[in-house]
């Protein structure tokens, strides 16, 4: 999640869709430069969509981070105050699909991408629930706990996204939502420092019982290297999601299957240059430059032909699979 503290701004009447796109473009130019590439590639309308869903999600982020950063080591009413504004954003999204127009934009921008591609609203209220397991410090056993808030904050999103880009049927929509777990996993990967530093663990407790770690070592630098294999494991846990992901591509439209396709090859690449570094990855925010990014566009076309090959694989069934 970001740590950007701005407050939420002040309601705004009659937005024409074209504002709030024009809104939703902005918010991603600043918030992700790596989902404004790939999006480029997506057709005119579902690019439109998808930009007003990715600006409610960094929306929702923003706010509830900026009121909980460091929220482990806060006094209680802080901790208090967050789940205050969180369930602000709740209602406000709820008001939003019930036609309510006296809103910030990014909630009027998530009730048109609901409206035009009949999502259910339990995918926000699944979505919102990550950012409460986030506010209320929640810890993760196992890998199949931290795998559930995967879900919430990220797969959820890809099955939101699928459904914008006009795919249905849930085999496809649990391939989308693989590529959100894998996504996150290498989120969680890069950010372990970053994280353990403002007093939040996603790593499992068993994995770090099997390290011999606590969770005040992860932001210890003496202790690195076992850091570094931890992170290059959450590499290696999100790989079989990343591979069921691509089976996904021959569901959806062409274009959009490109743009998903080098979305899945940008954010793979980040973990795989964690897993080469290692240790010397220690505390580093590993990214993707220009250049290599161009060269997932074209890597990401040759993933659409090949999708559209032969039969599908089905999908293992020892993957975590998302609630119905």
């Amino acid at each position: 999640m970001s740590s950007a503290s701005e407050p939420l701004p002040l309601p705004i009447e009659g937005i024409a869709r074209d504002d709030l796109a024009a809104h939703a473009e902005e918010t991603i130019a600043k918030g992700s430069k790596s989902f404004a590439a790939a999006a480029k590639l997506f057709a005119p309308e579902t690019r439109r969509s998808a930009m007003m869903l990715y600006a409610w999600c960094r929306h929702c982020d923003d706010a509830v981070d900026g009121q909980i950063l460091g929220f482990a080591r806060a006094p209680a009413d802080c901790a208090a105050k967050a789940r205050e504004r969180l369930d602000r954003i709740e209602a406000d999204t709820m008001r939003a699909l019930a036609g309510e127009r006296a809103l910030h934009p990014s909630f009027l921008s998530i009730a048109d991408v609901v409206a035009r591609h009949d999502l259910s609203p339990q995918l926000l209220l699944d979505h919102l629930a990550g950012y409460r397991m986030d506010v209320e410090g929640r810890l993760y056993e196992t890998i199949e706990e931290t795998l559930a808030y995967c879900y919430h904050v990220a797969g959820v999103v890809g099955v939101m996204m699928a459904r914008v880009m006009g795919a249905d049927g849930e085999a496809t929509l649990d391939r989308a939502c693989d590529l959100g777990l894998g996504f996150q996993l290498t989120n969680i990967a890069r950010d372990i420092v970053e994280d353990a530093g403002a007093g939040r663990v996603y790593l499992p407790a068993v994995w770090l019982d099997e390290a011999k770690l606590k969770p005040s070592d992860l932001s210890d630098p003496t202790r690195r290297r076992a850091v570094g294999a931890l992170a290059i494991r959450l590499v290696d846990c999100a790989e079989p999601y990343y591979r069921s992901a691509l089976v996904g591509l021959s569901a959806l439209p062409p274009r959009s299957a490109w743009a998903v396709a080098t979305a899945h090859g940008v954010y793979r690449q980040i973990g795989m240059e964690l897993k080469s570094a290692g240790a010397a990855a220690y505390g580093d925010r590993v990214s993707t430059g220009t250049l290599a990014k161009l060269r997932h566009v074209g890597q990401g076309a040759a993933k659409v032909a090949s999708s559209r090959l032969g039969p599908s694989a089905p999908r293992p069934p020892e993957l975590w699979t998302r609630p119905r």
